[in-house]
């Protein structure tokens, strides 16, 4: 049997290591509750639920209230918090074998919990069907983090800009953009649309992490371990915390961001 530590984090980490205990802090995140009730809703019998809430306890995780119900303490409930993102990472474990972070900063890797109930979408062809997919169901505004250029979706844009909704993304400089580009932009009019507003763009000199979301859906796409982009498998979501993950990366790298330069883009050959 495993040596429990006494010390450090270590200790911490036992405390959540049996799937009672998690269960018990997920239940109480949601509501108060006495043992009795809380034993019942996880099928657990009095004593394991007796002993399994005193550990609890004592770590200083839960608290008894007035009334001997029991409640998350604020520690208890920082604790929580971060939880779904070490499930998202263990759920994930061989994606993150293969993928990196790459230069995410430290507050959104704290954030990876809001990843928890999206689709893993897989392949080239559905992962464009679903940006397409994506770029339609556009009623207000579309923000994107690309480091590639799909030639065959700017019409589907601009038909969307064309009916008021507003475009706003940021290029790696070093983006290879396909032959035609150039052209189909000038036919949909594309400079029109940036004189009047409605199409704004900036650039980085590096894109690793890739995001495009509207007011309602979502996806992020991770580079690979030598942090070259990948379009071969992407998180797709909908719920409001990962839209608002996906908002606070864009606008943190728009402030980053500079000046749109049409001429550092890379030509392909």
């Amino acid at each position: 049997m495993a040596e429990q530590p006494t010390d450090g984090v270590g200790s911490l980490f036992f405390e959540l290591a049996g799937d009672l205990r998690l269960s018990m802090l997920a239940k109480l995140s949601e509501k108060d509750y006495r043992l009795s009730q809380l034993a019942s809703e996880l099928d657990a019998t009095m004593q394991e639920a007796h002993r399994n809430m005193t550990r609890l306890i004592e770590s200083g995780l839960v608290s008894k209230g007035r009334e001997g119900e029991l409640v998350l303490t604020s520690y208890g409930k920082t604790v929580v918090s971060l939880v779904p993102s070490y499930d998202f990472l263990y759920k994930n474990r061989e994606f993150f074998v293969d993928h990196s972070l790459g230069d995410l900063p430290t507050k959104f890797v704290q954030r990876l919990g809001a990843f928890r109930e999206c689709e893993i979408v897989h392949g080239v062809m559905a992962i464009l069907q679903r940006w397409k997919t994506l770029y339609n169901g556009s009623d207000t505004f579309i923000k994107e983090i690309m480091a590639q250029v799909p030639l065959d979706l700017i019409e589907t844009i601009s038909e969307r800009v064309d009916k008021g909704v507003k475009f706003s993304y940021i290029f790696a400089s070093n983006a290879v953009v396909p032959k035609g580009r150039t052209q189909l932009l000038q036919k949909v009019g594309w400079r029109n649309f940036i004189s009047k507003g409605m199409v704004e763009r900036r650039m980085l000199a590096d894109v690793r992490v890739m995001t495009i979301f509207n007011e309602r859906q979502g996806c992020v796409m991770f580079p690979n371990q030598k942090g070259e982009p990948d379009l071969n498998v992407m998180f797709y979501g909908e719920n409001r915390e990962f839209l608002e993950w996906c908002s606070d990366l864009f606008d943190y790298q728009w402030q980053l961001a500079g000046t749109f330069d049409e001429g550092k883009l890379k030509r392909e050959v």
